[in-house]
């Protein structure tokens, strides 16, 4: 067999990697800092204000704002609802969950020399939660025309029997280990659809490249069960001074680390004449972690004493990220008037070779007025370009199609933010509005993002305690898979966060 022939030369040779896509660039481009209740209450409008713990993730010279070393740690309750509809079908899911949104310190160290403008020096460390990939919802619905046979089938054709097939002897596992090795991810789907019967060879030869599917005749009852766990988190290691207390710089160096796992399970049936399979269950796990590394360079201004201004660069984050993958399938079928089960369990876990990721950088142009005392506005404004996106290495020929993919359906992303405080005696009130447009050429397949927030805040002197509540809405198009059965599950997900921080001079 062919398999057998290649086996000296597809150990040293042949690249093992999972077919990724762009909404896995789009997981790791799209960070969202919780941060603070004071910040998440504002929007995160602080890049020219500073003085708090996560306006050091929005511009680094916000450290040097502070006059007094300080602390603060948060906790977040993050709710996140969506409704689901696919074809005739519509289901409503929410999942809740407790974290750590931040936890940080900065030192403030002040120049005894009074003949020098640089007056205060910053040493900070903040951690931040930038994403959080908690997830859980179902779409089910009548499908009239698309099949999970047509994933199976997309995937087999042009490939030998030979190279989706086990040898002779071969266990289940030992066949898709091997494949797996010599021939990669696509081979992998094709023989999990042969070995379920879901296709059929025209010729049951060696040579043969061309398949049938055994599941036909539409309306195929189609449940989708989507969840999902994990984090990516945010390492910052700061220093930043002040010069006169009127111009302030700040430099970031930035860890990043992600955590993520996803389950989906297709449930399909039919009662179909025409279809010989009339059942199948296909569940995929993934778990993806990496770490990456970034810096922030910022600097505010203040005008006057009421009015401030700040401008600050984020580089684009270089990841590396190992995958890992597990499948399993059963199926159903009729033969000679009885039922037949077909399990094709695997029990094998794909590691695959590890690749890199950079995601775009972004700048911000920052405004903020302070009434004294009193309170204050402030206004946040970035553009990250999603087309920059790119894995690596761009020489393997699967990454450089898909940056093309990339370059061509993603685009530049404005987002604006919009915040507020009042203060009256040791109580602040507080509100927030921020706006992400789409990284989508075409954003009726993602659409823009709207959110508000409000919050409160009592001083005790050295220590205060805050809380804030924030909503915000955006509507996409989930593709179920890159082949065969395209089709998309619309969802519209409403996340609602509570925050809880305390905050502490040092």
């Amino acid at each position: 067999m062919k398999k057998l022939l290649m086996l000296s030369i597809s150990l040293l040779s042949t690249s093992y990697i999972l077919a990724q896509d762009i909404t896995d660039a789009l997981r790791y481009s799209m960070d969202e800092i919780q941060g603070t209740a004071r910040y998440r209450a504002m929007g995160g409008a602080f890049g020219a204000l500073g003085g708090d713990m996560s306006s050091i993730n929005i511009n680094p010279a916000g450290s040097a704002v502070f006059n007094n070393s300080h602390g603060s740690i948060s906790l977040g309750l993050l709710n996140t609802n969506n409704d689901v509809s696919y074809f005739n079908g519509m289901n409503t899911s929410s999942n809740s969950n407790v974290d750590l949104n931040q936890l940080g310190a900065a030192f403030i160290f002040k120049n005894t020399n009074g003949n020098s403008g640089w007056n205060k020096f910053a040493l900070s460390f903040a951690y931040d939660r930038s994403a959080d990939f908690d997830n859980d919802w179902v779409a089910n619905g009548v499908n009239p025309n698309r099949t999970i046979g047509d994933y199976f089938l997309s995937n087999a054709q042009g490939l030998r029997l030979d190279e989706i097939s086990a040898l002779p002897g071969e266990s289940i596992s030992e066949a898709y280990s091997e494949i797996g090795s010599f021939y990669g991810y696509r081979n992998q789907q094709a023989f999990l659809g042969y070995e379920g019967f879901i296709i059929d060879p025209s010729n049951n030869t060696d040579e043969n490249t061309e398949y049938v599917t055994n599941i036909n005749g539409g309306n195929y009852n189609q449940r989708y069960a989507y969840s999902s766990r994990g984090y990516n988190g945010k390492l910052a290691f700061n220093v930043a001074t002040s010069y006169n207390d009127r111009l302030y710089f700040g430099l970031n160096l930035n860890s990043h680390f992600i955590n993520y796992e996803r389950t989906t399970l297709l449930n399909e049936s039919n009662s179909n004449a025409s279809s010989l399979v009339n059942r199948v269950d296909f569940e995929n796990n993934l778990l993806t972690t990496g770490s990456g590394f970034s810096f922030q360079l910022g600097g505010i201004a203040k005008i006057t004493e009421e009015l401030r201004v700040g401008l600050s660069y984020n580089s684009p984050t270089w990841y590396r990220i190992s995958d890992e993958t597990s499948q399993y399938l059963a199926t159903s079928r009729l033969e000679g008037g009885s039922n037949l089960s077909q399990v094709v369990n695997p029990n094998v876990i794909n590691i695959y070779e590890e690749y890199k990721l950079q995601t775009p950088g972004k700048v911000t142009g920052s405004l903020a007025y302070v009434f004294g005392k009193t309170g204050l506005l402030s206004f946040d404004y970035a553009v990250k370009d999603y087309s920059n996106s790119k894995f690596k290495p761009t020489t393997e020929a699967l990454f450089s199609s898909l940056n093309n993919s990339i370059s061509n359906n993603l685009d530049s992303a404005v987002s604006y933010r919009l915040g507020g405080e009042y203060r009256f005696k040791q109580i602040s009130f507080r509100g927030g509005y921020r706006f992400e447009e789409s990284p989508y050429k075409n954003d009726n397949f993602y659409g823009d993002l709207n959110g508000y927030s409000l919050g409160l805040g009592y001083s005790f002197g050295n220590l205060n305690i805050d809380f804030a509540f924030s909503q915000s809405e955006r509507d996409y198009n989930y593709q179920l898979y890159t082949e065969g059965l395209t089709d998309t599950a619309q969802i519209e997900s409403k996340l609602t966060d509570f925050v809880l921080t305390l905050g502490f001079n040092l």
